[in-house]
């Protein structure tokens, strides 16, 4: 290495020219941007968990109110294409996703996607609700029972539009709260006897809902209690969005889901 001795004198600073070595980044596999809610505890600390090597995730959030109805989760769109605009426009993520499971139901999935794609035109849109649907269909499910922790006037919603997707919904049971944040600080045993509790034989696979609670923590200890597929928000909305960007891992630990490619 040569070492040349220079007097630096501070007054004008002229650096070398060099040939810089670049690559493909940290996330040089895919890029995916998450639109989450401003009550949303546990969405990021999920996400990232079950984010592949060379795989990336930004974030940002829409304010909206803690009182979680089915009005104010209609609300949040009017922010949506902003949102979407300011997921790294420079590196453009290849899927951006909508985090909300009612949300996306109440406000429709194609409006959701219609103001991502405004946005940020050079993503791929989708929402969390799409990834279910698509992770229940890639699983043969027919026949499903429902866990939430919504009020009954959003599963009511959740119901009928489940139904509308071809699926016959054996049974869907609420927790009846409201506050959003206090979502996030349901106790993952509780979810998890709360899902098996409702479960049936004639069950297909158990969907528990919402993005914004633990059910991840508990979802592998579910489905060996249950001896069937389970489905979680999060985790249907991952593998969606993963598969989406071209990523067929095989991720342990979450499920029979992610041990499936996608069709």
């Amino acid at each position: 290495m040569n070492h040349e001795s220079r007097v630096f004198s501070g007054d004008t600073v002229e650096s070398k020219p060099r040939e810089v070595s670049f690559d493909k980044g940290t996330h040089w596999r895919a890029k995916l941007g998450f639109i989450l809610l401003s009550t949303d505890l546990v969405g990021e600390d999920n996400i990232t968990r079950l984010l592949p090597e060379g795989v990336g995730a930004s974030f940002t959030r829409l304010r909206t109110s803690n009182d979680t109805n089915v009005a104010n989760l209609a609300a949040p769109i009017d922010g949506m294409a902003e949102a979407a605009s300011i997921l790294q426009p420079e590196a453009r993520p290849d899927v951006i996703c909508y985090v909300c499971t009612s949300g996306s139901i109440v406000i429709g999935e194609d409006t959701v996607m219609t103001e991502i794609k405004r946005g940020a035109p050079w993503a791929q849109p989708t929402t969390l609700v799409t990834g279910v649907v698509n992770g229940l269909r890639r699983l043969q499910a027919h026949r499903i029972v429902v866990a939430t922790p919504y009020l009954d006037e959003i599963n009511t919603v959740v119901a009928k539009f489940l139904r509308q997707k071809g699926f016959e919904v054996l049974d869907i049971q609420g927790l009846n709260i409201e506050d959003g944040e206090a979502m996030g600080r349901i106790t993952p045993s509780y979810l998890r006897d709360f899902a098996l509790s409702i479960d049936r034989d004639d069950a297909d696979v158990i969907f528990v809902s919402c993005g914004g609670i633990r059910t991840l923590d508990v979802l592998q200890e579910i489905e060996d209690i249950a001896g069937k597929p389970v489905v979680c928000s999060l985790q249907g909305m991952m593998w969606d969005c993963l598969r989406r960007a071209g990523i067929d891992d095989a991720i342990e630990g979450y499920g029979q889901l992610f041990q499936l490619d996608y069709v």
